[in-house]
């Protein structure tokens, strides 16, 4: 099989999958804008921006207390995420890798305020849902679409 084939045929699924691809996708470039906003609005306070905040009045009573450093870590977490937003929109093994473990992050964080801070509303929604997209992107079927030329190859001596 020549070796475009194969490439091709290591990074193409049935249409269901390719909406989850886009729809994981997505999901990371929300994440990444949410968390530039809050870096930017926590970063440079008092700003008509931080009207926004009128959602989570609580979150922002508790971050804001953390200083404006705070907001440079938000614009870290949102850089991380839209770096994985582009490997995973280029189905490289790296945006892989790089989303699951942004995604199984949030899980443990969520595990940690559900068993420690027992907020076992939010901790346990969280749990929820992130354990389910981390479930539905480590399966065969989704991890095949960024498998690399090598990484095929690999698999198939094996």
């Amino acid at each position: 099989m020549p070796r475009a084939e194969t490439k091709e045929r290591s990074r193409t699924c049935d249409p269901r999958c390719q909406l989850g691809v886009r729809a994981v996708g997505v999901f990371l470039v929300f994440g990444a804008s949410v968390a530039a906003f809050a870096g930017i609005t926590l970063a440079l306070p008092g700003t008509p921006l931080d009207s926004i905040w009128k959602l989570n009045r609580i979150a922002y009573a508790q971050l804001s207390q953390l200083g404006r450093a705070i907001g440079a870590l938000f614009l870290l977490l949102s850089f991380v995420l839209a770096f994985a937003a582009v490997g995973w929109f280029r189905r490289r093994a790296w945006g892989w890798l790089l989303a699951t473990l942004i995604i199984a992050s949030q899980v443990l964080g969520d595990f940690g305020n559900l068993i420690f801070r027992r907020d076992y509303l939010g901790g346990g929604v969280g749990v929820t849902i992130a354990g389910a997209l981390l479930l539905y992107i480590v399966r065969p079927q989704m991890r095949a679409v960024f498998l690399t030329e090598r990484d095929a190859c690999n698999r198939n001596r094996a």
